[in-house]
């Protein structure tokens, strides 16, 4: 990606660099939206209930639990073979607990510091918004160029939450089609396979490979849009009073 020259001119077959200029970021987010899904369907989602497994390696298959809520609601829950970790926001709280099921009423919560609630802040916002409406949320949104991904000719986009919180994606420039993303950690996203719901396209399946080349794979069974969720389930759960 650093021969800028190579990237250019392996990208523009049946197209001018006039004509690759010329188109905006909010047509290429247009095209990626209506890749999804209608407007319409798109701007209907306020709550997104993915059902699936963590899967660490070939032995290991975690049940997961995922939901995002508008606004800047999170709820992420993981059932390892010994303990239950749930990991949340509320807007500007966040939180994890950490759950033995043999041991239900003794369990342990740590309230997440700044920098990790702006992160699952952003998480959640990526999740919603379709690529759409960062500006709106003191973000930004610019154009860094054409590249080809896998021999599709692509588009990237970067996705400003703040100087450390950067989402690159590539769009395929044909589809809109999302081929992968990458993080300013230097990890990198892809979405394999779909799940369509109520018109609108989900992954069946992310993988997430660091920028130490280890990868984990979450799996989605099922999505459930729109499901009314206390906001409650959110919320910093309160310690328990210990008795003696």
């Amino acid at each position: 990606m650093k021969t800028w020259l190579f990237i250019f001119m392996a990208c523009v077959v049946g197209l001018t660099p006039v004509a690759m200029r010329a188109e905006s970021v909010e047509q290429i987010i247009n095209r990626a939206r209506a890749y999804l899904g209608s407007e319409n369907a798109l701007q209907a989602i306020h709550t997104i209930h993915f059902i699936g497994a963590l899967e660490i390696d070939a032995n290991a298959r975690l049940p997961a639990d995922i939901i995002f809520q508008k606004d800047y609601r999170q709820r992420i829950t993981v059932t390892f073979p010994k303990y239950i970790e749930t990991t949340a926001l509320d807007h500007y709280d966040a939180w994890q607990k950490r759950l033995n099921p043999a041991d239900p009423i003794h369990w342990q919560l740590s309230l997440l510091d700044g920098a990790q609630v702006k992160r699952l802040r952003a998480n959640t916002l990526e999740n919603l918004s379709f690529f759409s409406g960062l500006d709106q949320h003191g973000g930004l949104i610019q154009l860094a160029g054409v590249v080809t991904v896998d021999g599709i000719a692509c588009v990237k986009l970067s996705f400003i939450h703040a100087s450390n919180i950067i989402f690159q994606r590539y769009f395929d420039r044909t589809t809109g089609r999302l081929v992968k993303t990458e993080t300013e950690s230097g990890g990198e996203i892809r979405e394999v396979g779909e799940i369509i719901v109520r018109g609108v396209r989900f992954p069946k399946k992310v993988i997430n490979k660091s920028a130490n080349g280890q990868a984990t794979t979450i799996v989605f069974d099922q999505v459930i849009l729109n499901e009314r969720i206390p906001v409650s389930e959110f919320a910093v759960p309160v310690v328990p009073t210990q008795t003696h």
